[in-house]
């Protein structure tokens, strides 16, 4: 027995031994999973986002890459290989098995251009096999930016669009300090940066030349998900309690911590306006509010981890905008739109809110008071998902309705404009609509048709 057990054994190794190819090939080549590695946007004198490449043997023999190396071809720009775990330039004698792959892992530096415009940095990969040499590119767009660190303007300022404005930490604005964001602007953020305002933000953004609001992460997290959706990539935007007459118009504000959050207790001067803008993907929520006026026309808030809206006391007036909560990254528990009136039987504050024509939906309930009866909120001509009549304090609303928005999570796609079918199109009321909100963020008329609900103009 002790010997058929040997002949078995011996058999076996024998078996496996031929199956395994001894040696090195001398004439294979390498193929990639990729012929570009390509960037988008590095920011200048700062680290890009790492990207992979994948790096296949499909013969059956081993094969012997003398070098792989980055040629260096690249002005005033530099990138950086990790083979095997190990970060370099230059790699010898790297052995890929019959069948087999490794990953190359490439990252990008690139020095102030002195210009304005992004400026198109590329290299190569070189691989050299058995005496032949290929190639693998490597591309990107360096853009110089003005830095903040932690710094506080001590006088009015506009910021312009020639460049983009990177801040790290917090930018303050004291009080009887204007910050002006000119059409175009754009404002990134590092890891946790805010911008605090005790004094005023007027982002006069344009349909032609809206204002950017980010995370300073131009990239993509991996090839379909860009760090554009990713929430909680930077602080948020504070008004303070001495921050009085705020705009944000035709502005794009994405993936912040805290949202916006005002504060400015009285009532007879308007804290902040927004319009035509586009407010989403917080890792909290959108807007928060404390005793503040805030009016907003034809903008989009959505896509939060908490409620989109919290209004604690003050005086609020939403037309045509969409409020939204569609978010990605967690099961949501918070309803849409918060108002708070009572604390333990008492009134925090008196809230005077006014929603018309405006578009309530998404995963989660939509308010956190079902009944607003005793408030001092109003819903006119508003779209729910939620079932419910008319009252006191519902006006002419469209209940248990679809408004057929382009949103599809599953494709990362969040636009809240209105597809054909839509319950929105046609049922918002025109006389509650001010002549400053005609036109939608695209320039569509309101007044062209019977008028539609949300931010957005119906057009096929």
């Amino acid at each position: 027995m002790k010997t058929f057990k040997l002949l078995v054994t011996l058999f076996a190794l024998v078996w496996l031994t031929s199956c395994i190819e001894d040696g090195f090939s001398t004439t294979e080549r390498l193929e990639f999973s990729t012929d570009t590695v390509a960037f988008d946007t590095v920011i200048t004198l700062q680290g890009s986002a790492t990207k992979q490449m994948v790096v296949y043997n499909r013969g059956k023999k081993q094969v012997r890459i003398s070098s792989i190396k980055v040629t260096g071809s690249a002005t005033g720009g530099r990138f950086f290989i990790n083979v095997d775990g190990q970060r370099g330039d230059v790699f010898h004698d790297v052995e890929v098995r019959g069948g087999d792959s490794i990953y190359v892992f490439v990252e990008g530096y690139i020095d102030e251009m002195k210009s304005d415009d992004p400026t198109f940095v590329k290299d190569f990969i070189e691989f050299d096999v058995n005496g032949a040499t290929q190639r693998v590119v490597l591309t990107a767009w360096g853009q110089d930016v003005v830095r903040f660190h932690g710094d506080t303007l001590r006088r009015s300022q506009h910021f312009t669009d020639v460049k983009p404005y990177l801040i790290y930490d917090t930018l303050f604005v004291p009080p009887g300090v204007t910050l002006t964001l000119d059409p175009g602007a754009r404002l990134l953020f590092h890891d946790k940066g805010a911008l605090r305002c005790y004094g005023t933000l007027r982002a006069m953004g344009t349909r032609e030349k809206p204002i950017s609001m980010r995370g300073d992460r131009l990239d993509h997290v991996v090839a379909q998900i860009p760090f554009e959706i990713m929430s909680g990539q930077w602080g948020g935007l504070i008004l303070g309690p001495t921050s009085y007459g705020n705009e944000l118009q035709y502005v794009d504000m994405s993936g912040s911590s805290i949202g916006i959050h005002t504060s400015a207790p009285d009532t007879t001067r308007r804290a902040l306006h927004i319009f035509n803008s586009i407010l989403r993907n917080s890792s909290s929520s959108i807007l928060t509010s404390g005793g503040a006026w805030i009016d907003a026309e034809g903008s989009v808030l959505s896509d939060a981890a908490s409620a989109v809206a919290n209004f604690i006391g003050g005086r609020v007036n939403f037309v045509n905008c969409t409020l939204a909560n569609y978010y990605l990254f967690k099961a949501l528990e918070e309803p849409i739109v918060n108002f708070y009136v009572q604390d333990d039987g008492k009134v925090v504050d008196v809230l005077h809110a006014e929603f018309v024509n405006c578009i309530v939906h998404g995963l989660t309930q939509e308010l956190n008071m079902p009944k607003l009866d005793k408030t001092n909120c109003f819903m006119r001509n508003c779209l729910f998902k939620s079932g419910g009549e008319d009252d006191s304090h519902f006006f002419n609303c469209v209940w248990q309705a679809d408004p057929k928005f382009y949103t599809h999570r599953e494709t990362y796609l969040f636009d809240y404009r209105l597809q054909e079918g839509s319950d929105a199109i046609g049922k918002g009321d025109a006389s509650r609509c001010p002549a400053s909100a005609r036109y939608d963020r695209y320039g569509n008329d309101r007044f062209a048709g019977p008028l539609d609900v949300g931010a957005f103009v119906y057009k096929p």
